[in-house]
């Protein structure tokens, strides 16, 4: 960012805008192709038996996901060409300088974003799902009840907006590195690819991990999908737990999705000792 570029400038606005939309919209694209390539043809046969919702998705869907995508992408570039003009004009506490703030402040900007974004979505997600909150703002998502990783920016306009506005506010809040920004939003990119994947990718017994009972993955927010009424997280389980919205079929279903890796493994426990 070159604090000398009046970001004001209606028409170095628009170019900017646009540019960051270019960004968002090919890192939606980039990560949804990535992750397709990987599941449903690199490791397909390997990765089969743990796609978690088995009815077939509509025709043309991933292409009504992209249209809704487009939008998405488009939003949030205005909220990010926005959050450009209140950082030049100094209302935002973003950052450049890194002895501005002691360096283990960067991964702990991080990682409070992420449980502050947690929260904030969790209970917006359970506002959306209020009946007529939910025809008006959030049944455009929910119409793809098998998701894929083209589900993971298709939102109606009004639900985009209530997500692009959540880092621009924490700005004006908290002090935070241009790059902790730029991780974070990867992250959300990433980790919304995995889990409407509809494929599970994280390791048998990872549920029971220290790390992965608190984690979302492709099983618990497809249970989402297909139950509407549990399972509001983001990144993480804790809301979930501590509300009890989690799915009382989450780790039964993520046990059957995954078993056949045990199976798999014994087979080959097996092999190697009757070839001795």
């Amino acid at each position: 960012m070159n604090p000398e570029i009046d970001f004001a400038s209606p028409f170095t606005f628009l170019l900017m805008t646009f540019f960051i939309f270019l960004g968002i919209f090919s890192r939606y694209v980039g990560t949804a192709l990535l992750f397709n390539a990987l599941v449903k043809r690199a490791f397909k046969e390997k990765l089969a038996h743990r796609e978690v919702q088995t009815r077939p998705r509509r025709s043309r869907q991933d292409w009504i996901e992209i249209g809704w995508s487009l939008v998405t992408s488009a939003l949030f570039a205005l909220a990010g060409g926005l959050m450009l003009v209140a950082w030049q004009e100094g209302y935002t506490r973003i950052y450049l300088d890194w002895d501005a703030y002691p360096l283990v402040w960067f991964p702990v900007s991080i990682l409070l974003i992420l449980l502050l974004h947690e929260t904030y979505y969790y209970w917006l997600h359970r506002w959306m799902h209020c009946p007529k909150i939910y025809k008006l703002v959030h049944k455009v998502h929910h119409d793809s009840i098998t998701t894929s990783s083209w589900t993971s920016f298709s939102f109606h306009p009004i639900e985009s907006v209530l997500q692009a506005i959540f880092i621009p506010v924490i700005a004006f809040v908290l002090p935070l590195h241009a790059y902790a920004i730029g991780v974070v939003l990867t992250v959300m990119t990433v980790t919304s690819a995995i889990n409407h994947l509809n494929t599970e990718v994280y390791p048998r017994d990872f549920h029971r991990h220290w790390f992965g009972r608190w984690w979302i993955g492709a099983t618990h927010h497809s249970l989402h999908h297909s139950q509407f009424r549990y399972n509001y997280g983001l990144y993480f389980t804790f809301w979930d737990k501590w509300m009890r919205t989690e799915s009382p079929d989450f780790g039964r279903l993520f046990d059957k999705k995954t078993q056949r890796d045990a199976r798999e493994s014994g087979k080959k426990v097996g092999l190697k000792v009757h070839q001795e």
